[in-house]
């Protein structure tokens, strides 16, 4: 009996424990079929590996399910970990204190611009890229994201002002410890 028609017909005759291996060490069950797979495949490609002796390949075989077993509970770990970490980076940036109203007008301006501008507005000022290689990366003529980011501009500075004035005109009068100047200027976008 050839080598790959060994290992087709031992995988064929193992292929049920091996599930049965699996479905009962993970959890959810589900992932079973998956480690099998991954199981024979492995199997496949280290063939050249496998014992002549009957029960010798079937303990080789049992020693690649429970390595790409160990293998798949060592990701998992990695895989909770970083959500864990994740999580308590989202906690700790949801702590973090917000500007408030201006963080929310500056978005919700953002949010009147068509998507494409409020791309270009997002990569230039939060990403920090240059208007050169936002084009490049929209795959745009840098005069076209020049131009969408000057009307844009534009845009959101008159919904700014527009929403300053609107908020000003319906806030009650409050007495303002502030620099009441009349140089004081909006953030600027």
């Amino acid at each position: 009996m050839s080598g790959e028609t060994r290992l087709e017909v031992l995988a064929a005759e193992l292929a049920p424990a091996l599930l049965q291996y699996f479905v009962r060490r993970t959890d959810p069950p589900a992932d079973a079929a998956d480690l099998l797979s991954e199981t024979l495949l492995v199997m496949t490609r280290r063939s050249a590996d496998l014992p002549a002796d009957d029960e010798q390949a079937r303990m080789w075989a049992f020693g690649v399910a429970r390595r790409v077993l160990s293998t798949h509970r060592r990701g998992k770990k990695r895989h909770a970990a970083m959500l864990n970490q994740l999580r308590e980076h989202l906690w700790v940036q949801d702590r973090q204190p917000r500007v408030g109203d201006e963080q929310d007008r500056v978005l919700s301006a953002l949010r009147t611009l068509p998507q494409l501008d409020q791309e270009i507005v997002r990569l230039i000022h939060w990403d920090g890229f240059s208007q050169v290689e936002v084009a490049k990366m929209l795959g745009r003529p840098p005069g076209t994201i020049r131009s969408r980011y000057a009307r844009a501009r534009s845009t959101l500075k008159a919904e700014l002002q527009s929403s300053a004035q609107f908020q000003s005109d319906h806030e009650p009068a409050v007495a303002s410890q502030a620099d009441p100047s009349p140089h004081a200027r909006a953030p600027r976008i």
